[in-house]
């Protein structure tokens, strides 16, 4: 009978609305025209450069400052010390001493962290621009002022830290291929060789004369590049950075480091093992550094390649041949030397070697010939798209700020990224295919990573440190004397920090009942574009989960008027990008897209929301079921999947193992009636939303909208949840995944509350902030910041519609588990009894919260992301205008009586995957039921 049911609705569900043919996209130089980034510039008498572009859409600055300085500056024995300096970067300087994010969280900062890399380590955060003073303080303090707050205990604890940071990265399913690639690619004595984390050996012999030294050699006023973007320009600027970085004294003068572009003498092939799911290979060249001519046509050749969605390797081997389920190419550009390199996952039970050969054939041919004009045009446009949507941001890693920083630290010029775009606008087939001659017929190193067990693992040999110099680094004449403290400097008062602007949201419905919920974001010319519906992972029948997930990938796998890779092909043109996917209580469908080519975006966005044929289920399915086994052979995704049915019970609608990928046994019988009518009951007119985030108004959108969808009429009955099943009593326990060899183990700990998403919830996780919801959470401080046994621990509510859970997560290298747990529950246990939310902590969790919120919807994503927040939570439109005086009228003693009344820490569930053998000793002493389960074999 149910067959019946499917196939009726089928034969009325794809009876397809007529799907427009494409309109044509703006030409390029057009859209290229869009991209543009003013700045103005000067440099102290120091060396300081300082650039300055002015974007008054919010009262926020970014400050972005970058030192040519990185790993690959580092000599032998020296391995890590650039990654190393930047955490004690932020461990408080001579005069703001403590955790640098103390005070940025305190006045609202956004977009706040630092990175190293091969070539540079920067620091970033985007402040109120009251703030700014503050923040050029900070930054002014830890150049000039900082040594004399490293001493030998916070050079242990962060040593600690970036040790457990490296075991966590190597922790992960091919963890270990970057060791691999950088030892074939590059030779013995190579700047490159070595990976910026370094080895476990030469962070074991850092002493505090030798960072001293290191920090003298590198970080000083000349060798940095201070970037400002926001609510500031260059007049106003000049002054302050004057008086903050004015009096800092140059620094010994860097020798750049040289590094030549270095040739395999011959085709090297290497096999390793992992405990993965699924055969990788890897095809590696070293090429060129960023500024090199040849750049932008290798990386326009790598989007032709196995960049885009409709790719040479994704329409051949995923969509043709069905050798893979994903493929990827890229071009990673460094500063001396980049890296292209190309990803194929094997299709489980498909020969390797027949898929090696395969590619290795489609990469030849695109060497040997060359790509089309289109394909070109289709990878330059989704770049320049791609750069217009990165500027929303002034700060961050990749914003406005960072843009301009990095074009002047590598070459010289803050506005390389517009010869850059240039660049890309005038490539062509020959100049594509000259550059791929010259640097991809060289030898190519090809790397094997196949299920099986890890070779040991030895921590002080995974990074291994070099043996011989380094070539092309020197020395730098720096002393690692004991510092010389400078006269007292005085933090900036911070001036009075504007508040939030929320934009008015409009709503209104289409003919047919489709709700509209509409915001004008002017600026860029960017429209964002959501369709969401009352499905997601709690949708699935608890006999096929995965059915949502399955359903929502194969929307854009081809309608009754375009293929897969016409699909594909059609975004590209575009610029634009559509996904659907989902979370506990919603599904969406995404579109995102320069506004010039809004009205073709939407003829695809409505092809495939109301056309799709589910006609590929195979092959989809296929890639579902190898993404299910990746999850189990990755110790989070193992935690994630096993902890929500050990909390909410089996029958639970919540019980759905992490991501909703499903059940494989269940995923593997679903068949296209099952997703059709999936799709009838949850993807419906009257039950969906459209939110949108444009520079267009309403009126001129609204009426497009209408014209494509108009027509969706509801086929069957709607679907419905039983949110309100009872979950069971808990049972509070340890279960144990065995996964031997691990160098750390992953720790995720669960509780259902009786809160449910619709509530005001906002008490609790103004509570939660400093247990366990921010970075200076007592949490993280106790287990990161002071033992050193992790790189990072938090804890927090998922905001489901229905009940929510109360997680905790801490991965921890593999000798601190037993103890870590044991501290985790005395540091909740204090929280809640003897050792309260103190009036500081309130006051530092109210101020950043409400500091944070003019920085906090920068993006139309992120305004996108708050309006479909508040509709699910059923809060009013406008909460967010709100919300600062919420957060003010919370008290200390409310904050403490909330955090009681909801964290349970005696009634949590523990997972913990790891080596059983060397855990389950600590986990005996806790008093807690430990149950012992074998991770799922590789396959």
């Amino acid at each position: 009978m149910r067959l019946a049911i499917s196939a009726l609705l089928l034969a009325s569900a794809l009876s397809p609305l007529s799907a427009a043919p494409l309109a044509k996209p703006v030409p390029l130089p057009e859209l290229a025209a869009r991209v543009s980034l003013p700045y103005q510039e000067f440099t102290l008498a120091n060396g300081l450069r300082v650039i300055v572009s002015t974007d008054r859409k919010a009262p926020v600055v970014a400050v972005s400052v970058w030192y040519h300085a990185g790993s690959k500056d580092e000599p032998a024995g020296k391995t890590g010390f650039a990654h190393l300096f930047e955490h004690l970067m932020f461990n408080g300087s001579e005069n703001a001493p403590g955790d640098f994010f103390k005070p940025l969280e305190s006045v609202g900062a956004t977009d706040y962290n630092g990175t190293t890399s091969f070539d540079r380590t920067n620091f970033f955060e985007t402040v109120p621009t009251a703030a700014l003073p503050l923040a050029l303080f900070l930054e002014s303090d830890r150049m000039g002022h900082l040594l004399g707050a490293v001493g030998q205990a916070t050079l242990d604890r962060q040593r600690g830290v970036v040790q457990n940071e490296k075991r966590q990265d190597d922790n992960q399913p091919y963890g270990l291929v970057q060791y691999a690639e950088q030892q074939a690619l590059f030779p013995d004595g190579h700047p490159y060789q070595h990976t910026t984390i370094g080895s476990m050996a030469d962070l074991d012999h850092a002493s505090l004369g030798d960072v001293r030294e290191w920090f003298r050699g590198h970080y000083g006023p000349n060798n940095a590049v201070l970037a400002l973007s926001g609510d500031i320009d260059a007049a106003t600027a000049r002054p302050l950075v004057e008086k903050y970085f004015g009096d800092i004294a140059r620094g010994p003068q860097p020798t750049p480091t040289l590094a030549a572009v270095p040739t395999l003498p011959a085709r090297k092939d290497e096999t390793i093992h992992d405990q993965v799911a699924t055969t990788r290979l890897y095809r590696a060249w070293a090429i060129p550094g960023l500024a090199d001519p040849d750049i932008v046509p290798l990386d326009i050749a790598s989007s032709v390649l196995g960049g885009l969605a409709s790719s040479r390797l994704d329409n051949a081997l995923i969509r043709k041949e069905g050798l893979a389920v994903s493929v990827s190419a890229g071009v990673e550009p460094l500063e001396r030397v980049s890296q292209f390199e190309v990803q194929v996952d094997v299709k489980p039970g498909v020969d390797p070697q027949l898929v090696g050969r395969r590619l290795d054939a489609i990469i030849a041919d695109l060497v040997a010939h060359g790509p089309t004009a289109d394909e070109i045009q289709r990878a330059v446009t989704q770049e320049i798209a791609g750069r217009i949507f990165g500027l929303e941001k002034v700060g961050g890693l990749s914003g406005r700020a960072a843009v301009l920083a990095q074009g002047a630290v590598y070459t010289g010029d803050p506005g390389f990224y517009q010869k850059q775009l240039a660049q890309y606008a005038q490539a062509t087939p020959a100049s594509v295919t000259a550059a791929l001659q010259k640097w991809l017929t060289r030898p190519v190193y090809a790397l094997t990573v196949a299920p099986g067990p890890r070779a040991p693992y030895e921590e002080a040999k995974a990074g291994q440190a070099a043996t011989k110099p380094i070539a092309g680094t020197k020395e730098v004449a720096a002393s690692g004397d004991a510092p010389v403290m400078g006269p007292k400097r005085v933090a900036p008062p911070v001036g009075d920090i504007s508040n939030l602007t929320y934009p008015a949201i409009t709503r209104t419905t289409l003919s047919n009942g489709v709700k509209l919920v509409y915001a004008q974001r002017t600026g860029l010319p960017l429209t964002s574009l959501a369709i969401t519906f009352d499905g997601g992972f709690s949708a699935d029948p608890k006999a096929a989960l995965g059915t949502g997930s399955l359903m929502l990938s194969l929307l854009d796998e081809g309608t009754t008027t375009r293929s897969s890779a016409e699909i594909a092909s059609d975004q590209e043109h575009l610029g634009s990008r559509i996904a659907a996917g989902g979370s506990m209580d919603r599904a969406e469908i995404d579109l995102v897209v320069v506004t010039p080519n809004l009205a073709p975006g939407m003829d695809l966005l409505a092809d495939v929301t109301l056309n799709p044929t589910f006609a590929d289920i195979q092959r989809v399915k296929g890639e579902q079921l190898a993404g299910i086994q990746s999850q189990l052979s990755d110790p989070e995704g193992l935690a994630g999947r096993m902890l929500p049915g050990l909390i909410y019970g089996a029958g639970h609608p919540y019980a759905v193992p992490g991501g909703g990928l499903g059940d494989p046994a269940a995923v593997a019988k679903l068949t296209k009636a099952d997703l059709v009518a999936y799709k009838n009951r949850w993807l419906r007119p009257t039950d969906s939303s459209i939110f949108i985030v444009s520079d267009l108004p309403l009126a001129t959108i609204q009426p497009m909208l209408e014209a494509r969808f108009a027509g969706w009429k509801a086929v069957g009955p709607a679907g419905t949840k039983a949110l309100d099943t009872p979950v069971p009593a808990p049972r509070p326990r340890i279960v144990l995944v065995d996964r031997p060899g691990s160098p750390q183990s992953v720790i995720e700990a669960g509780e259902v509350l009786t809160a449910k998403g619709t509530d005001e919830l906002l008490p609790l996780i103004a509570a939660n902030d400093a247990l366990g919801g921010s970075f200076l959470s007592r949490l993280n401080m106790d287990i990161r910041e002071t033992k050193a046994w992790s790189y990072g621990v938090s804890s927090g509510i998922s905001r489901y519609a229905g009940r929510i859970p109360y997680l905790v997560a801490a991965p921890v290298q593999t000798d601190k588990t037993g103890p870590a747990i044991q501290a985790m529950l005395g540091d909740m246990k204090a929280f809640l009894t003897t050792q309260p939310i103190t009036d500081e902590e309130r006051e530092r969790t109210v101020e950043r919260s409400v500091r944070q919120l003019p920085g906090s919807f920068e993006t139309g994503n992120e305004l996108l992301d708050a309006m479909q927040r508040n509709d699910l939570l059923q809060r009013p439109d406008d909460y967010y205008a709100h919300i600062a005086d919420t957060y003010r009228a919370l008290t200390t003693a409310e904050l403490n009586a909330v955090a009681r009344a909801d964290i349970k820490p005696e009634q949590l569930v523990w997972v913990v995957v790891g080596d059983a053998a060397k855990v389950k000793p600590q986990l005996d002493t806790l008093g807690l039921p430990v149950e012992v389960v074998k991770a799922a074999p590789a396959k």
